[in-house]
């Protein structure tokens, strides 16, 4: 997936108000020069550890919408080993590339991709069917989080901090499947310094604790790592996903 707005480098100055990043642009944009300090909207409600330094790299998009307050997203980091996407916008948008190109081979042969499905109190990011969509044997429920957080030995780990609206979506998940209805949790791992995926227990331990339940009850757990670059993002292959 190439980005759809301009993109510029710079370095990452600050983070704060969850939303908001210092970026000293390191070339010219439409509006700003080389040296600039620029506000870029940041859409990561986590924690953004180990995503993150001063002085790292980063690219931002740039977007000539008068409606925003903000000209600025940031898209990427750099740990001076990968980039790291921090875009939380982008994960559904590259899992559903990633299934209509056959990269995810476990979700292939749905007839139907609809994006944001509500179930219960949620809304879970992807409905798969064929055929009659009201037949619980042609429906597939994926809900979709993007990973950053890097942990020992090379390993992804999710979330970054506590997460109740994750619980949630688990235990939707967890009710589908004990309704005879296909469920997956679907990891994004947007960064490539790293080998394998587990749930952050020390972080949630509810989280884990409930994804566990989900796995052994029949949630299908599937991991695939993309490919970074300051070009564009693509799913590249799955990881292994570790209790």
């Amino acid at each position: 997936m190439n980005y759809s707005s301009p993109t510029f480098k710079g370095k990452i100055l600050k983070r704060y108000k969850r939303f908001l990043a210092d970026i000293e642009l390191s070339e010219d944009t439409p509006i700003n020069k080389k040296g600039d300090i620029i506000v870029a909207h940041t859409a990561n409600t986590g924690s953004m550890k180990t995503c993150w330094g001063e002085n790292w790299d980063v690219l931002v998009s740039y977007h000539d919408n008068p409606k925003r307050k903000l000209k600025y997203s940031l898209e990427l980091t750099h740990n001076s080993e990968t980039w790291i996407g921090v875009n939380t916008a982008l994960p559904n948008k590259l899992a559903v590339e990633a299934i209509e190109n056959g990269v995810i081979r476990e979700l292939q042969g749905y007839q139907t991709i609809k994006p944001e499905e509500k179930v219960g109190k949620s809304r879970i990011d992807i409905f798969l069917y064929s055929g009659d969509k009201s037949s619980p044997t042609e429906q597939c429920y994926v809900e979709v989080k993007n990973v950053t957080l890097l942990g020992d030995n090379k390993r992804a780990l999710f979330p970054d901090s506590v997460s109740e609206r994750g619980q949630k979506h688990l235990l939707e998940l967890t009710e589908l499947k004990r309704q005879g209805i296909r469920a997956c949790m679907l990891y994004i791992v947007q960064r490539e310094d790293v080998d394998s995926f587990s749930p952050a227990s020390e972080i949630d331990p509810k989280y884990s604790e409930l994804l566990k339940k989900a796995h052994e009850q029949g949630v299908e757990i599937l991991v695939y790592q993309c490919k970074l670059s300051d070009l564009g993002v693509e799913v590249s292959h799955a990881v292994d996903f570790l209790l």
